[in-house]
């Protein structure tokens, strides 16, 4: 381990949106030094950084919003929970997961049997 005890959110759709958006904010730099139409094409290139890093979240290469566990942090270490969604997240929510809240159990509670009262065992014999 290298010394931290902190999850610092490493992720393969972080790292790529993040390479993919500064070359788009490179190609916007020279598009407002000396060649203009690198202003929209850079901009573009950075929407479509997010784009990418939106797609490789839903894959389940991001992260869940919060804490993971230390055997979670790992860079190439895949998001299981994605599929349903995660409760607090923008991404997921707009991909129409709406996932399930913390605390939540994603399967449904079995039906419990309620006991018969006096007067209703009465009308069923």
């Amino acid at each position: 381990m290298s010394g931290h005890l902190h999850d610092e959110g490493h992720t393969i759709a972080g790292w790529t949106g993040s390479a993919v958006a500064t070359a788009g904010a490179l190609v916007a730099g020279v598009g407002i030094i000396a060649w203009r139409p690198g202003i929209w094409v850079g901009l573009a290139v950075m929407v479509f950084a997010a784009l990418i890093a939106w797609v490789l979240h839903l894959a389940g290469w991001g992260k869940p919003p919060g804490w993971r566990a230390a055997d979670q942090w790992g860079l190439t270490v895949r998001d299981r929970a994605v599929r349903e969604g995660h409760a607090a997240c923008l991404g997921c929510r707009l991909a129409g997961r709406r996932g399930v809240p913390a605390g939540a159990s994603a399967a449904p509670e079995p039906a419990v049997a309620t006991a018969l009262t006096d007067s209703q065992a009465d009308v069923s014999v």
